[in-house]
């Protein structure tokens, strides 16, 4: 019964379920405003952690992370592949390739939007996160 119910809830999940790990990972109020999809110039950015202004005198980064999900059944696997093939040859999988340039298109857009909303108050950097199932994040790209 409990194997049907994991199954159930594996199969309907997306990119909300690693963006939560995310969240409570790295959930900071104390540096940190921050937000799960924030509303942008009509976009939602996935997470956005903003530092927050009278926290401004440290060394902190502002972050913008745009999280991608590719079910297992997408990129043509099956449950125990993701867990013994190594990043590289996971990152060459066209449905990784296709999340890949869509986070990266995300980060462009979000990035310039935060940008012209804070101006050079920002210290941005902005990582894409791509996960094949919940076994493996294949692409984790930055950029500043």
């Amino acid at each position: 019964m409990e194997f049907r119910n994991l199954y159930r809830d594996y199969r309907r999940s997306n990119e909300l379920v690693v963006k939560t790990a995310f969240l409570t990972l790295l959930f900071n109020d104390t540096l940190y405003i921050m937000e799960s999809e924030a509303e942008i110039e009509r976009g939602h950015a996935d997470l956005t952690l903003i530092v927050r202004p009278d926290r401004r005198q440290y060394q902190v980064l502002d972050i913008l992370i745009e999280f991608k999900f590719v079910s297992l059944k997408e990129a043509g696997l099956d449950g125990k592949i993701p867990e013994t093939t190594d990043r590289e040859a996971l990152q060459t999988l066209p449905a990784v390739q296709s999340k890949q340039r869509e986070a990266e298109a995300g980060l462009a857009r979000y990035r310039a939007r935060l940008q012209a909303k804070f101006g050079d108050l920002l210290c941005l950097h902005s990582f894409s996160v791509v996960a094949v199932g919940f076994e493996r994040l294949v692409s984790l790209s930055s950029e500043s």
